[in-house]
């Protein structure tokens, strides 16, 4: 009866251990990057084999098609970087029982951002200011400011309020129990909101053409407008290519900064 027991016990650490293993594997899994891969693969032959007059030709050039991926890659990099150093540190802020005035107002104010639809946003900016690249950008933050905002606020307000005592209780200031206890167990929800605002920004830059700002946009646009059904489709297959590559990215890069143990 003794070893059954013994063995039982045993099986139950390796059958969470083999459950954690399951859970993470789909965040690493190669289909998602093959199915971008394929993407671009069938989008370049078929550009190569289709019968594309002059204007979809130049569309449709290789060195055209890397000046407006790398425009759309680093709209999305540059607007990333600035919400994650606007909203993280606003929702350090605001979870703060000083700041409680101020949540209200700061948090509507996002909410409103993300509900006004981007293209206002962008025309909104371009008529009141300029257009062109760092409209686009500021654009871009505004939109996606909310889910970093948010779930940096809800990821540190849901810390146990046991464990900051017992933080306190063995001579911890509040900076100290902000950066080594609050912040490290709430990563996760903090990251699964940076991973929704950079897939936002993905989808929200092809709308940066209309501002002068460039991207995978442009050829999209070119396809409506001249009605270049090569052009639009070339341009379509190609940003969920990059929304996908994105996406599986920023889920390994979510899964390998994820504290142990949470």
């Amino acid at each position: 009866m003794t070893r059954v027991l013994t063995t039982r016990g045993d099986a139950a650490p390796r059958s969470s251990a083999s459950a954690g293993t399951t859970g993470d594997a789909p965040r690493s899994s190669p289909i998602v990057p093959l199915v971008a891969a394929l993407l671009v693969a069938g989008t370049l032959i078929y550009i190569k084999t289709a019968d594309l007059d002059a204007i979809e030709t130049r569309s449709l050039a290789i060195g055209e098609l890397l000046v407006r991926l790398a425009e759309h890659v680093q709209l999305v990099a540059v607007s990333t970087v600035v919400v994650v150093a606007l909203g993280v540190p606003l929702g350090i802020l605001l979870s703060r029982q000083a700041a409680g005035p101020l949540q209200a107002p700061v948090l509507a104010v996002a909410n409103a951002g993300q509900a006004i639809p981007s293209i206002g946003i962008l025309v909104l900016l371009a008529l009141l200011y300029d257009v062109g690249f760092a409209m686009a950008v500021v654009s871009l933050v505004v939109y996606a400011l909310l889910p970093v905002l948010r779930n940096t606020m809800v990821g540190l307000r849901q810390v146990d309020r046991s464990i900051i005592d017992a933080a306190r209780g063995m001579g911890m200031g509040s900076r100290r129990i902000l950066f080594t206890v609050e912040l490290p167990l709430a990563v996760p929800v903090m990251l699964a909101g940076i991973r929704i605002a950079l897939i936002l920004n993905v989808g929200v830059a092809t709308l940066a053409t209309y501002t002068n700002a460039g991207g995978l946009g442009d050829l999209i646009e070119r396809g409506i407008v001249f009605y270049r059904m090569p052009i639009l489709l070339s341009g379509c297959l190609l940003t969920i290519a990059l929304a996908l590559l994105v996406d599986w990215l920023a889920g390994v890069a979510e899964s390998r900064l994820r504290p142990r143990g949470l």
